[in-house]
């Protein structure tokens, strides 16, 4: 039996090539930043990058506007996500310096940014493995691609301390991050070339005692939303 051939998901690129080199440089050139030791993908770890009460802040707020998690596909698991999630609103006064400072980190103009959006993982709740990058093969690429394009990388941050569990996995890249409150990881989405990264996989393991809290920011390869205000 022939084994189907499975479509790359997506080409090379040298716009996104060219974020993947300056953020690189730019992330690498940071005091206090971890690179994770692995050469299957570009990751980055910064502890205390939000202040106790930013994530206090933010942790109330997710809990104030909070809604089931979704997903772009349709999934046959319907443990496949299930935290709850909270579009957040980038131009409040209180969170926009929060926004704004994770693209200044990677050097990322703001409107290249998705709206910041958290998500709260209750005990059993989980997101298994999946890619931030869009699959240029699936149905929801042709209004992607005109809304700021392909992602490149993706920065998330800790709000709090789990008693046990909800480590972000890297199983091919073979990286796990523990939660720790106000810890920033970044990571390039695409390879050296501009093409999705398969190993960039990652699982939001379920949390076993406790609730954890995270905010997560994508960047597109082109800007995603105006510059001012609505």
């Amino acid at each position: 039996m022939n084994t189907p051939i499975r479509k790359a998901p997506g080409s090379p690129s040298p716009v996104r090539a060219e974020w993947g080199r300056t953020v690189e440089a730019k992330l690498a050139a940071i005091s206090g930043i971890r690179r994770a030791k692995t050469e299957a993908a570009v990751l980055f770890a910064l502890p205390d990058f939000l202040s106790k009460d930013e994530c206090e802040l933010l942790m109330a707020t997710i809990d104030a506007g909070r809604r089931k998690s979704t997903l772009l596909t349709s999934s046959n698991d319907p443990n496949f996500r299930t935290s709850d999630s909270c579009d957040l609103d980038r131009w409040h006064p209180d969170l926009q310096p929060i926004d704004e400072r994770i693209a200044h980190l990677l050097g990322i103009p703001p409107e290249y940014g998705e709206t910041m959006q958290g998500q709260r993982y209750a005990p059993g709740q989980q997101f298994r493995a999946h890619a931030d990058y869009f699959n240029e093969n699936e149905h929801y690429w042709a209004p992607m691609a005109v809304q700021g394009g392909q992602r490149t990388w993706t920065a998330m941050v800790y709000l709090n301390e789990v008693e046990q569990g909800g480590a972000t996995w890297f199983p091919v890249a073979g990286v796990r991050f523990n939660p720790r409150p106000g810890m920033l990881v970044a990571w390039n989405n695409m390879n050296a070339d501009g093409s999705p990264n398969l190993s960039t996989l990652h699982e939001g393991m379920a949390v076993v005692d406790g609730t954890k809290y995270i905010i997560t920011k994508w960047f597109r390869e082109r800007p995603w939303t105006p510059t001012v205000q609505p």
